[in-house]
């Protein structure tokens, strides 16, 4: 029985969370790996990891947010009270997810990488970060660069380039959600960026944000994608439709993303005003 709540706990997280599009850096690890033309048998194993890792990450943020979600009249839900009722049952999920993301580091070792760092982080979030004003915008920056690690060997010189422009771009999310966030994170007496800035500030963040998105866009990747984040900047940002405004960047600096993945995958390396960044290259040889 112990075993079986464990398995519906992990099932009810992965669900939830792919409803919810909270798993993109899936997807920018697979867009890494191919960009690197990866071998079919790689590709697997690691969005394998990156997919184990999200699980493991996921299920201890909820973990750490029970008692919150108890009290939250929209979180509290059948899959919220399951997991409060198993408590033990959610412990021996994380554990074995941990085993699991180990034992494919012993057959990738630079897996590693993301592991500590990704779920490092994500952890420290969970734990205070998120509650703590500049440093929850700061961490989700991380987290952007390092999840989609998962999709490629940490010497290569390319991964990095293209997932620095994930960690701003999760930069720019992580602004607009605790300005979505803010009147409940306020109510709970949480401290998020948005909540010690105000609104109107943390607009302003999220427009610098996609700055230095296109900055770094045009010095490192391509200054004809980088118009995508600059013209990003001009989508209105209203208190009352940050949903909304939320996915219409989304789809924005997805397409810019996914522009830079098919010059790369044919090209062979980036196109970026001060730097271009070749498949071949490693760290420190550049």
């Amino acid at each position: 029985m112990h075993i079986e709540a464990a398995g519906r706990i992990v099932l009810e997280v992965a669900v939830y969370r792919l409803r919810r599009l909270e798993m993109a850096n899936i997807a920018g690890a697979a867009a890494i790996a191919l960009a690197l033309q990866l071998p079919p048998g790689e590709c697997a194993l690691r969005l394998g990891f990156a997919f184990g890792l999200n699980l493991l990450v996921y299920l201890n943020n909820d973990y750490l947010d029970l008692a919150a979600d108890l009290r939250a009249p929209g979180r509290d839900d059948p899959k919220t009270r399951f997991l409060r009722d198993h408590r033990a049952a959610g412990v021996t999920a994380q554990m074995g997810l941990l085993a699991l993301l180990l034992l494919v580091c012993g057959l990738r070792p630079d897996l590693l990488l993301p592991l500590v760092l990704g779920g490092g982080v994500c952890w420290a979030y969970s734990a205070r970060l998120k509650a703590t004003p500049f440093a929850d915008v700061a961490a989700m920056i991380v987290w952007g660069v390092a999840m989609p690690l998962c999709g490629s060997p940490p010497e290569s010189a390319l991964g990095w380039a293209l997932a620095g422009w994930l960690g701003l771009f999760s930069g720019v999310f992580e602004s607009l959600q605790v300005i979505r966030d803010h009147d409940d994170d306020a109510a709970a007496g949480v401290r998020t960026t948005a909540v010690a800035l105000g609104v109107t500030r943390t607009m302003v963040l999220a427009r610098v944000l996609l700055g230095a998105s296109a900055v770094y866009g045009a010095l490192v990747v391509s200054p004809w994608l980088a118009a995508l984040p600059a013209a990003a900047i001009l989508v209105p940002l209203a208190r009352a439709r940050v949903g909304r405004t939320w996915n219409q960047i989304r789809l924005v600096l997805g397409l810019a993303f996914l522009g830079a993945i098919a010059w790369v995958w044919w090209t062979g390396a980036t196109a970026g005003a001060l730097v271009q960044v070749s498949r071949d290259m490693s760290l420190g040889t550049g």
